[in-house]
């Protein structure tokens, strides 16, 4: 069952991956939109994106991972309202070489 999500559509998209205060710019362009987020820490196959409605769902999660201080887990789930008029079908994401998380989608005409 689907739950409706309440979003203030002023605020900007918070990240707790991004460096700084964690808000990530969003390139709302007239025909589509733009969003980098750092996704240093995961792979290609830890990374869901999906469209629910208006709404973008981004899933990132890994098992644990040891390292030389012990044993690490990582998970994150945030959703976010689309830029106003995007078309849910042309949603594309692309994990760069630098662990940036792009994505973006056009506008409908």
């Amino acid at each position: 069952m689907s739950v409706a999500i309440d979003h203030d559509q002023t605020a900007k998209w918070d990240w707790p991956f991004q460096k700084g205060d964690g808000v990530v710019k969003v390139l709302d362009y007239e025909d589509h939109f733009e969003v980098g987020l750092e996704a240093h820490n995961f792979l290609p196959n830890e990374i869901d994106v999906k469209n629910i409605g208006e709404f973008l769902e981004i899933h990132m999660a890994h098992t644990t991972k040891d390292d030389k201080f012990g044993s690490i887990t990582r998970s994150i789930t945030r959703c976010y309202r689309l830029p106003k008029g995007t078309d849910p079908a042309t949603i594309k994401s692309k994990l760069d070489g630098s662990g940036i998380l792009h994505i973006s989608g056009n506008k409908k005409k």
